[in-house]
């Protein structure tokens, strides 16, 4: 998959939503299988799933794996003040996910803190607010990324309706 791709949450999170490339083509597309439940998969132009994305029961990680079952990492939140942080934990290496406090601009950098992927809302490309993510990574694909993408989103939106704060942005 390319380097750079727009894709976008439903309102309802559910339902299939196209991911394309800068030239508004198609590269696959992401399943948000229940608007009960935060699971989604992510897959290639083809249909096929390349990578899953769920909170386990009971569980406040986002859960990132292969078709297979095999876990490629998980996403956490960590506490921070006057900032959003996250970390991206893989067999292989730990990935930290810092934004400030109102921003929706993202920042994946590596343990060296190194910059191996940004990522943002914006508006415009889509009816609803989307995503747009650059992935500079030659060790994370465009589609595991997304699905850390959509980690980060998932666990934003559980605190936001948890804390009684109403919709996520």
């Amino acid at each position: 998959m390319e380097k750079c791709v727009y894709f976008n949450d439903n309102f309802f999170s559910s339902g299939k939503t196209d991911i394309y490339n800068e030239s508004q083509e198609r590269l696959g597309e992401i399943d948000l299988k229940s608007v009960f439940g935060s699971s989604l998969n992510v897959e290639n132009e083809k249909g096929e799933v390349v990578v899953e994305g769920n909170f386990p029961f009971f569980s406040n990680r986002w859960s990132i794996k292969q078709p297979n079952g095999t876990e490629l990492g998980e996403v956490k939140s960590s506490f921070a003040f006057f900032s959003k942080r996250y970390h991206y934990l893989t067999n292989n290496a730990a990935y930290e996910i810092e934004s400030p406090a109102f921003s929706k601009e993202y920042t994946i950098l590596d343990e060296n803190k190194a910059e191996v992927a940004t990522f943002k809302k914006v508006n415009g490309f889509f009816q609803s607010p989307a995503f747009e993510l650059k992935n500079y990574s030659d060790s994370l694909s465009t589609e595991e990324l997304i699905a850390v993408v959509m980690g980060v989103n998932a666990i934003e939106k559980r605190h936001n309706s948890s804390a009684g704060g109403g919709a996520a942005t």
